[in-house]
């Protein structure tokens, strides 16, 4: 990926996450508002599709988390290889410490929930890896909001770190939301994924190749009981990085960034819309529980302890260095920005706690926006002191 285009990609994050703000409220509003039946009826509105040998019949909200979601996950896979073969993930010395700070992330948060909700009966501890996501859009739209003085190592460091955590909340949603398996549609996903492993040797393959193998992949998975995120995950890394034809853009770069747009400005807003609806007023007494306070306080305070706990072991042992001008404060501000789990918390929970349960997704849907907007709140507020000592600093 191009200097350029990186930079293209933070830009279209840092939009995307001003429209994903507007698509929460509105959903909040709305299943808040005299018309709130509407809008529960809209996204549980039962859509069959049907074509050929294919039959399956979703909620609109089942069929944007299984049909949609996938072509983001998808994104995020592409981004990953690439940070992995070629990017900051490429490089130890870079890698150390947004590793080893979602490492923090990832733990400290998971044990704020288990201590809310712990062994506790009705199920709630399979909701722990909720608190351990970071919505990069989310985040780096905040950080660009907080002030252009910042250094750019922030977010450099920032988006690894993000990067990093995908790459965790897709290994677990493999591991702990996989359905019944169907060892038939298994070993046809398992089938099309070498093939589609054989074209990423062959450069110049038509793109139509490449969608009719997804739509194969992504069908197959679908019906064997697979989470479907993990077909696009899976689909990513078998796309080449090489140019299709000498001095032209990468297939893997190319590939990106047309998808990026429309998942940045189409995907994610409507999954937003979709999941963030929450009903407060009468139904307070049930968006309030021990499933939205261990979220909430995962999101809130376990991201910052763990993130910044780990930064700044790592660079108290030496173990990595201190990103290039950034100040510890500014550290501390990025670290409360990691609680901005919104998109990747609000997934994982619809597939912790299913819509046969409400209650609890109810409880999910508040515990992430609650969470979520203490995060921005802190991480902006701190990084715009920051900001502005740095502005009153006289220039060298």
């Amino acid at each position: 990926m191009s200097r350029r285009s990186t930079l293209e990609f933070l830009k279209t994050e840092t939009g995307s996450g001003l429209l994903l703000i507007a698509a929460a409220l509105t959903a909040v509003l709305w299943a808040n508002s005299p018309w709130a039946a509407s809008y529960h009826g809209f996204i549980h509105q039962e859509v069959p599709v049907r074509i050929g040998p294919f039959d399956e019949s979703m909620s609109l909200s089942g069929w944007v988390k299984s049909a949609l979601m996938p072509i983001f996950f998808f994104v995020v896979g592409l981004e990953i290889k690439y940070e992995i073969v070629r990017g900051e993930l490429s490089n130890p010395r870079r890698l150390a410490l947004p590793i080893l700070a979602a490492t923090g992330g990832i733990v400290v948060p998971a044990a704020a929930y288990l201590a809310v909700n712990g062994l506790a009966a009705g199920g709630r501890m399979a909701g722990w890896p909720i608190p351990t996501a970071t919505d990069i859009a989310f985040a780096l739209a905040a950080l660009a909001a907080a002030g252009p003085r910042l250094p750019p190592t922030l977010r450099v460091f920032l988006l690894t770190l993000a990067i990093a955590d995908d790459l965790v909340a897709v290994a677990l949603i493999a591991l702990l939301y996989t359905a019944e398996l169907r060892f038939p549609m298994l070993a046809a996903a398992a089938v099309t994924t070498a093939v589609l492993a054989a074209m990423g040797r062959w450069r110049s393959a038509p793109y139509s190749f490449w969608v009719v193998g997804g739509l194969l992949l992504w069908a197959f998975t679908l019906k064997s009981g697979v989470n479907t995120s993990i077909a696009g995950v899976v689909a990513a890394f078998c796309m080449p990085l090489e140019p299709k034809r000498p001095g032209g853009p990468g297939v893997l770069t190319e590939t990106m960034e047309a998808l990026h747009p429309y998942v940045a400005f189409l995907i994610l807003p409507l999954f937003a819309f979709t999941a963030a609806g929450f009903t407060l007023g009468a139904e307070t007494g049930k968006a309030l529980g021990p499933i939205s306070l261990g979220v909430a306080a995962g999101l809130f305070f376990g991201k910052q302890i763990g993130v910044f706990g780990a930064t700044a072991l790592a660079i108290g042992l030496k173990w990595a260095r201190r990103p290039t001008g950034a100040k510890w404060i500014e550290l501390y501000g990025v670290s409360a920005l990691c609680g901005v789990g919104f998109t990747m918390s609000l997934f994982i929970g619809a597939l912790a706690f299913p819509e046969a349960d409400p209650a609890h997704q109810t409880q999910v849907r508040a515990g992430v926006v609650v969470g979520s907007l203490a995060s921005i709140l802190l991480g902006v507020t701190l990084l715009r002191i920051s900001a502005a000592r740095r502005a009153a600093e006289p220039e060298a």
